[in-house]
């Protein structure tokens, strides 16, 4: 049977359909449960000693005046944890030659940056934990800090961790065609130094988990907000010497994870640690302050590229050195080699040249970790990209929509494989510039702008196009070793009153899984989407999968539950046939009934044929099958990554005497292939983009030259407002992936990927006719002023 996606008029359509969150009453009524709404019996707290040093070597630790707390049960050091928790290295096979040292759960003999645990004091309640904790006396030696990504291969440079023999992490270089000869012979070649800053995920729930361990099972169970459950259950399982089977993680409601939530934390493995030798639960949840020396931080480049054009602006060649600082540890399991990766991966993606070098540096440092963070790599290349295609536009004199057209892939031109050779299977980037073009009256607000700039007002247009990595195969990390799985599962079920239940292996992060799956499932059976039931997040219950990252839940989920729901459908149907003496294929199910498919009319409900098959199964044929439970497994196979697509543009005003800018208006057209629910993808970008325009004009981590924090609280540390935010129009292509049924790829990331580099062309577009550009992120008033020679340094 042939399904048509998205046609309103098809019986028992929902995919396509904007439908309402099942879960948004029990959230708007306060009802949700969090980690920290979950209380046992028994159960502890505990808070951690944390370094105030960003290097230093840990000698005696005094618990005496904390044990003397009314309430503390109990003080741990990195020695007594290491007797229960082995290390973990973050490395992965095929990033060739990534390095990282062993990291424990609690440090044991130097504390390498400022927040890096160093002790756990576990008390009757958190309260009492936290004064134990601040009681608790380190003997610290400080040692050399390494701060300065640009010198830490330095000679000079202390090493961090001598073992290594350097602080060099990773390094890559790719290289395609002839990049020196293509630059020798171009017409134009325009070059910039790039810098994104260091921030962080602000994620409304703080880091959360709640371990109980029960040894006359021998069995733990873990409340976690986190974004892979299967992949933590593996990693308690292995460090702490359980069987897997015996790991049971469950993930209920969780406040925004945006990658922050995806990886292997020291404090939260040594709580479940501190949970199996204690015998009892043990809770750990961080307050802001920690969040912001203890979640992962990401995005802290410096580039140095250049693009090389012939006369018409075609782009030639390519050009990029990139350099990051990753902190003391690479993140385990996923490591911190590929947001630098990404962006060899990445530069240059939409565009059809043949010329290309790109290397990444990866350093060790002494401040916070960074990992990935949403959107991993794509905000930093696509603005090196489009800020070069701008830079080379101008040159030319070329108005960058055309400057853009010239160069792209064109829509019928796929599949293809990029300098980089990432392979595409099918993007639409004439179409989005097209579409762009229309939304924003692209003429009429050039004539505005030119209007303003008459009165002395500075406005400017940015354009960035770019693509989104999704839906990734094995190649992402299994290849390399780590136990992330790239498949998912759905088990779909019909219980007796017709109703249905489907457990997925992705997990709701608040981005709206549950409603995506539900849909699904509603379409797939043939029952309407308030009869389905989601449950995820569950080990024990499940199907095993990766969880939720890379916006990989709609198109490798959501195929899943596609999948599984048709099976369902299919089993039904087989056994309403014999029920009606007919064949499935002359039966249909709508709106949870058995109906005739060429008159509607309505032959058996599901709610009687469940009533019959779980109760009076005796009436029906022997050998019958009646299984009404399916479950499967999707992988996508043909290729590495699912690249969708778009392009973004930003309409803003500078004031040259204040540095202040003030974003206007905010367009996006997408392409995420198949789209399942219309206002959940456009909320999506929505939120991206607003962590995008964070990045660029806001957010930034500071630390001074000794490694020391100094923004870490909401009073320092800038994010995007309501206020500050201006309306942003969304719309899309669908150029559905042929790899699955459902056709869908993903869009979590595709507003954070293309917003910063449009904000960047447009306050530089503002800026030219007075001679300044920026290539700072964020582009503070300061730096717009340094740009334009108002202030000096």
């Amino acid at each position: 049977m042939t399904i048509q996606f998205g046609n309103p008029d098809r019986p028992n359509s929902y995919i396509g359909k904007t439908v309402p969150r099942p879960n948004a009453p029990r959230l708007v009524q306060g009802r949700g449960r969090f980690v920290d709404d979950v209380a046992l019996p028994r159960m502890a707290h505990v808070a951690f000693v944390r370094s105030p040093y960003a290097h230093a070597r840990i000698g005696t630790i005094d618990a005496g005046a904390a044990k003397a707390v009314k309430g503390v049960l109990r003080v741990f050091t990195g020695a007594d944890l290491a007797e229960v928790c082995t290390p973990w290295v973050a490395v992965l096979a095929h990033l060739k030659g990534l390095k990282s040292p062993p990291q424990h759960a609690i440090a044991i003999e130097r504390a390498c940056w400022v927040g890096e645990p160093v002790a756990a004091v576990v008390a009757t309640t958190r309260a009492a934990a936290e004064e134990a904790a601040s009681l608790v006396e380190v003997d610290y030696e400080a040692l050399p800090v390494v701060t300065d990504m640009m010198s830490a291969l330095d000679e000079t440079t202390p090493v961090i961790h001598p073992d290594l023999g350097d602080n060099l992490a990773f390094r890559r270089l790719h290289e395609e065609g002839d990049v020196e000869g293509a630059f020798a012979g171009a017409h134009t070649v325009v070059s910039a130094r790039f810098r994104t800053a260091r921030h962080t995920g602000v994620t409304l729930e703080p880091r959360s988990i709640l371990v109980d361990w029960n040894p006359a099972e021998g069995q733990m169970v873990a409340w976690h907000a986190t974004q892979a459950p299967h992949m933590m259950q593996t990693v308690f399982a292995k460090h702490l010497d359980i069987p897997e089977s015996r790991v049971r993680v469950i993930c209920g409601d969780v406040g925004g994870s945006y990658g922050i939530k995806v990886h292997v934390y020291p404090d939260e493995v040594a709580t479940a640690a501190i949970a199996k030798v204690m015998g009892r639960p043990v809770k750990f949840v961080a307050d802001r302050l920690e969040s912001f020396t203890t979640d992962i931080h990401a995005r802290d480049h410096v580039i140095d590229a250049r693009l090389a054009v012939d006369e018409a602006g075609k782009i030639l060649a390519m050009d990029v050195d990139d350099w990051t600082g990753i902190g003391p540890y690479s993140v385990y399991p996923r490591t911190s080699a590929i947001e630098g990766n990404q962006v060899v991966n990445l530069c240059g993606g939409p565009y059809d040249f043949a010329n290309y070098r790109a290397r990444t540096t990866v350093v060790f440092q002494n401040k916070t970790p960074t990992c990935q963070y949403r959107a991993v790599g794509h905000p930093i290349a696509v603005a090196i990209t489009e800020g070069l295609v701008d830079m080379a536009a101008a040159e030319l004199g070329i108005d960058p929509v055309e400057m853009r057209r010239r160069n792209v892939y064109p829509d019928d031109a796929y599949p293809v494989t990029s300098p980089a050779k990432m392979r595409f299977e099918g993007l639409s980037h004439q179409a989005s510039l097209d579409k762009l073009v229309a939304l924003m009256d692209y003429e009429a607000l050039r004539k505005d702008q030119a209007e303003a700039r008459a009165r002395g007002v500075h406005r400017g247009i940015g354009i960035a196009s770019f693509i989104e990595l999704t839906n990734p195969s094995p190649f992402m990390y299994g290849i390399g070793g780590a136990r992330i799985s790239a498949q998912d599962g759905c088990t779909v079920r019909m219980d007796p009153d017709g109703s249905v239940v489907a457990l997925s292996g992705v997990t709701e992060q608040g981005q709206g899984t549950e409603a995506m799956l539900a849909q699904i499932v509603a379409e797939g059976v043939g029952v309407t989407p308030d009869k389905v039931r989601i449950v995820t997040g569950d080990t024990q219950v499940t199907p095993y999968g990766g969880g939720t990252w890379a916006s990989r839940g709609a198109g490798i989920g959501g195929e899943a539950a596609l999948q599984a729901s048709r099976a369902l459908r299919d089993s039904i149907l087989e056994v309403a046939a014999a029920m009606l003496q007919s064949e499935p294929g002359r039966l249909d199910i709508r709106a949870g009934a058995i109906v005739d498919p060429e008159t509607g009319e309505e032959r058996l409900s599901l709610e009687e044929l469940g009533r019959i098959v779980y109760f009076r199964g005796d009436t029906l044929p022997k050998g019958l099958p009646r299984e009404l439970v399916q479950t499967r497994h999707f992988i996508t196979s043909d290729y590495p990554f699912a690249f969708t697509n778009g392009v973004q543009a930003s309409y803003l005003e500078v004031d040259v005497e204040t540095g202040v800018v003030t974003l206007l208006k905010h367009w996006c057209v997408e392409d995420c292939g198949r789209i399942i629910n219309p206002q959940l993808v456009d909320e999506q970008i929505r939120g991206g983009i607003v962590q995008g325009l964070g990045g660029a004009l806001y957010e930034e981590i500071h630390y001074d030259e000794d490694g020391q924090l100094i923004n870490g609280s909401m009073a320092d540390y800038l994010v995007p407002m309501a206020a500050e935010m201006p309306d942003m129009i969304v719309g899309h292509v669908e150029t559905p992936t042929k790899e699955s049924l459902l056709g869908a790829k993903g869009a979590g990331e595709a507003g954070t990927a293309g917003a910063p580099a449009a904000v960047m062309n447009a306050i530089n577009d503002a800026l030219r006719p007075l001679g300044a550009r920026v290539t700072e992120m964020p582009f503070t008033p300061e730096r717009i002023l340094r740009a334009l020679g108002k202030i000096e340094g």
